[in-house]
């Protein structure tokens, strides 16, 4: 029981630290920009694969049904969720978990 209390007590200061260290990055987050509408559950389902990846980037939601977005809405209508990262396309219908890591390894370095 003592060991795996000290694994789990590890695995919490492990991901404190990761966020501390995000705290004193000078760095700015990429912006993950969500194009959605209510109800949209695939888009629910991709926010939730994304959540291993949150600590990462600035998630910021477009509602393509608002009349605001009517451009959006005539582009993606059909394509829900689709994600640019820093303004650049980058996947729809589903998460790439593979292609998100590597993206966002990229964002990180560059």
């Amino acid at each position: 029981v003592q060991g795996i209390c000290y694994s789990m007590f590890f695995l919490k200061c492990e991901s404190a630290s990761v966020q501390l260290l995000r705290l004193f990055s000078t760095k700015p987050l990429p912006t993950l920009t969500l194009f959605t509408k209510d109800p949209c559950p695939l888009c629910d389902k991709a926010k939730e694969t994304l959540e291993p990846f949150k600590h990462r980037f600035d998630l910021q939601q477009v509602d393509i049904s608002r009349p605001e977005n009517k451009l959006w809405f005539d582009r993606y209508k059909w394509d829900i969720p689709v994600f640019h990262l820093n303004g650049r396309f980058v996947m729809k219908h589903r998460v790439d978990t593979a292609l998100m890591e590597k993206l966002l390894q990229e964002a990180e370095s560059g």
